[in-house]
């Protein structure tokens, strides 16, 4: 009898955004249009549209730490993709949480949301750093997010970036992914940081407002390939094509009359449906 081809899992452990844009519903998104049966932690709720963030509510620990046992004690996840997590004691009761699984990691470090809302508190920064930074198989800041792990100044130099994304590599993580999305120049650049060296992918910047939850999209497209079994340079390249298809399609939706969503589903419907 020929045997069952096992299912590839990702698990993704972040905030719900109720416009469906981010966190939660982004990364469910993601693992579908890219072939990966998606489960999910709720770590917070946040009352959010393409405009603002107008409340947040964390979920408590206990709850937290019950969703994680029960995905993690049935499902064979193949990935996991960490996002919002909000307070000091929420990154702890995940870490915890997580002692039993070995395999890949995404961080994506949520700070702010699109819409320029705290979505970390300050005190933290701190716990991100030393209790799951170690634990990530790929860490993905953008530059005031890898600034603000490394305390000092977000830049857009490359020379410099390179050097944030080496200092932030010492702290733990097997790779580090600096993003360029908040960068000038027509050509927008994410650098792959290990210690095999520096690998750079490179997309035509594309002139639209339609980019909330592009983090997310990203981080979770990474969990996705890693999920499927490629390594961590194929699993990036894969997701950094990905989401330049979803940010050049964007406008194609018409959701909200702010920062609207990426097409997640790009490769399979458009305008019409």
């Amino acid at each position: 009898m020929t045997p069952i081809a096992q299912t590839p899992i990702a698990l993704t452990i972040a905030g719900s955004d109720s416009g469906g844009g981010a966190g939660i519903q982004a990364d469910l998104k993601v693992f579908s249009a890219l072939g990966v049966y998606g489960a999910s932690v709720i770590t917070a709720i946040t009352a959010q549209n393409t405009q603002a963030v107008t409340a947040v509510e964390g979920v408590s620990l206990p709850v937290i730490a019950a969703q994680i046992e029960a995905v993690l004690s049935d499902l064979n996840v193949g990935a996991i993709k960490i996002g919002m997590l909000a307070t000091p004691e929420i990154i702890d009761t995940v870490a915890d949480s997580m002692k039993g699984f070995d395999g890949p990691i995404v961080l994506d470090p949520v700070m702010v949301a699109k819409s320029g809302d705290a979505l970390l508190q300050d005190d933290a920064v701190g716990a991100l750093v030393e209790r799951l930074l170690p634990r990530a198989t790929v860490l993905t800041p953008n530059l005031p997010e890898a600034a603000r792990l490394l305390s000092t100044n977000a830049t857009d130099d490359d020379d410099a970036l390179v050097e944030q994304g080496q200092a932030l590599l010492a702290l733990g993580p097997y790779a580090v992914l600096m993003k360029g999305g908040h960068a000038s120049g027509a050509i927008c650049h994410d650098h792959l940081v290990s210690e095999t060296g520096v690998e750079r992918f490179s997309a035509k910047r594309v002139a639209t407002k339609n980019t909330h939850g592009t983090g997310c999209t990203l981080s979770s497209s990474i969990a996705s390939g890693l999920a499927k079994g490629l390594d961590v340079s194929a699993a990036v390249a894969e997701a950094h094509a990905y989401l330049a298809a979803a940010i050049l399609a964007a406008d194609d939706l018409t959701i909200g009359s702010g920062h609207g969503p990426v097409h997640h589903f790009h490769q399979f419907w458009g305008p019409n449906g």
